[in-house]
């Protein structure tokens, strides 16, 4: 079998990649996460998941497979990003307070002869959040390294998610069912 590579450095990603107990390693290169202007949004997650599959397999020798993934939070056609500072994130979660927004990973799965991606969105519907709950969630977990400012696993999911359609894995960062059947289909077996 194959070595499998996570080239993300999310903490949340290994721990799912843990938990399906597939065996890995990770190896993460920088690369640069701009993307072509007009590109759909929905597309964007797999054109910099793309990168980062690129940019590890350009170092790696080893014939392995690389796993590479990108996740953006999208309200109407507007991204949210990665909030840089406190007050970012209290404006985020206050934007996505008692509103619908969609979760879009973007996976790669390349080896040296077949390369696979594909991305899955899962809808998630906030409760209204009260300011004090917003800047409490914050202040405690300080979510700065998430996409749209928040974490589905914590405090907030718990008490702040009305309702998701679709994969909850995939809002945590990366959509781990279909990553292990693409795994097995591109390796012939189980990658445990």
């Amino acid at each position: 079998m194959k070595q499998i590579i996570l080239a993300s450095q999310s903490p949340r990603r290994k721990q799912l990649l843990e938990w399906a107990e597939v065996k890995f390693d990770t190896f993460v290169q920088q690369v640069d996460e701009t993307f072509p202007i007009g590109l759909p949004v929905t597309d964007i997650p797999v054109y910099i998941a793309n990168q980062k599959a690129n940019a590890a397999q350009s170092a790696l020798t080893d014939d392995c497979i690389v796993v590479a993934a990108d996740t953006l939070v999208i309200l109407g056609k507007q991204i949210i990003g990665k909030p840089p500072d406190r007050a970012s994130a209290i404006g985020f979660l206050s934007e996505l307070s008692g509103r619908k927004h969609q979760v879009t990973t973007g996976v790669v799965i390349a080896g040296k002869q077949k390369r696979v991606s594909f991305s899955v969105t899962t809808e998630v519907w906030f409760h209204t959040l009260t300011a004090e709950q917003i800047s409490f969630y914050v202040d405690k977990y300080q979510p700065f390294d998430k996409a749209g400012g928040y974490a589905i696993q914590e405090w907030i999911g718990v008490v702040g998610i009305e309702k998701i359609s679709g994969d909850f894995y995939n809002v945590m960062g990366l959509p781990i069912s279909r990553v292990v059947t693409e795994l097995r289909k591109m390796e012939g077996n189980d990658p445990y």
